[in-house]
């Protein structure tokens, strides 16, 4: 018989270091960190040989584990038990336009932090940057999940000019609603557009929340967006927010009426 109880112990026993690895998790399994990770572990928390820790993939639920092995530049963990099933988000994904580095990352972090299942850098016409490192992003995913006691991971695609995404969004995502936030919306129908989406029991997706850049969306994409049957043109109220604050806000009010908080 499964013990909550017994999961709680085994997570405080466990300590608050949680690790993101990309490996399969199993009771009684061996995961080989890489160079980096061992070095995070070994070098910058000082951690050894009987160390213990939580472990999780994005699919498998969170793991207790222990360092069953740790020389100069490796590591070796031993999985011993499952202690919280996997939690999958809410299928709603975050779409916007990228902006510069440091605020690119705090979009990445807040948005994992705040269960979005998906983040997407899109690029507008008006989008000033154009380049987006992967990898970079997918790094602050992974760390805003370690810290935040998280079992799944957005998915990060990769950069993409938004007119391609819309060209194939009925193939690529059939039925899932465009929530596009426009500074051209009429002022004060968000809430009773996203509580009629509700009522037609929305909540928990699909949906796609999508974040223009600082200029906004130019004429031609406002007009094509607007003339979707599958978009909704939502307002963020009365003030002018930067583009990162934007997403993040729009992301809290759409998780709050149409997600699972």
């Amino acid at each position: 018989m499964h013990d909550e109880d017994d999961d709680a112990d085994l997570r405080c026993a466990t300590g608050k270091t949680r690790l993101y690895v990309d490996a399969p998790l199993a009771a009684g399994a061996d995961v080989v960190l890489d160079k980096d990770q061992s070095h995070y572990l070994l070098n910058v928390l000082r951690m050894g040989a009987g160390g213990r820790l939580l472990v999780f993939n994005g699919h498998s639920g969170e793991w207790a584990a222990e360092i069953a092995e740790a020389t100069k530049k490796s590591c070796r963990l031993h999985v011993e038990a499952q202690t919280r099933p996997h939690a999958p988000l809410p299928d709603i994904w975050l779409l916007f336009a990228p902006v510069k580095r440091a605020r690119l990352d705090f979009i990445a972090q807040k948005a994992t932090e705040m269960g979005a299942g998906l983040i997407q850098p899109v690029i507008t016409h008006r989008t000033i940057v154009s380049r987006v490192k992967d990898a970079r992003l997918q790094a602050n995913v992974v760390e805003a999940a370690e810290q935040c006691g998280l079992v799944a991971l957005p998915e990060v695609r990769e950069a993409e000019k938004l007119d391609a995404v819309l060209d194939r969004w009925e193939k690529n995502a059939p039925g899932r609603r465009i929530l596009f936030c426009d500074e051209g919306a009429a002022p004060g129908g968000a809430q009773a557009q996203l509580e009629a989406l509700a009522k037609q029991g929305g909540r928990g997706g699909p949906f796609a929340l999508l974040i223009g850049p600082e200029g906004g969306f130019d004429d031609a994409e406002r007009a094509r967006l607007r003339a979707r049957k599958d978009t909704v043109a939502l307002a963020l109220g009365p003030r002018i927010m930067r583009a990162d604050t934007a997403a993040i806000a729009a992301l809290a009010v759409v998780q709050l009426m149409l997600g699972d908080w």
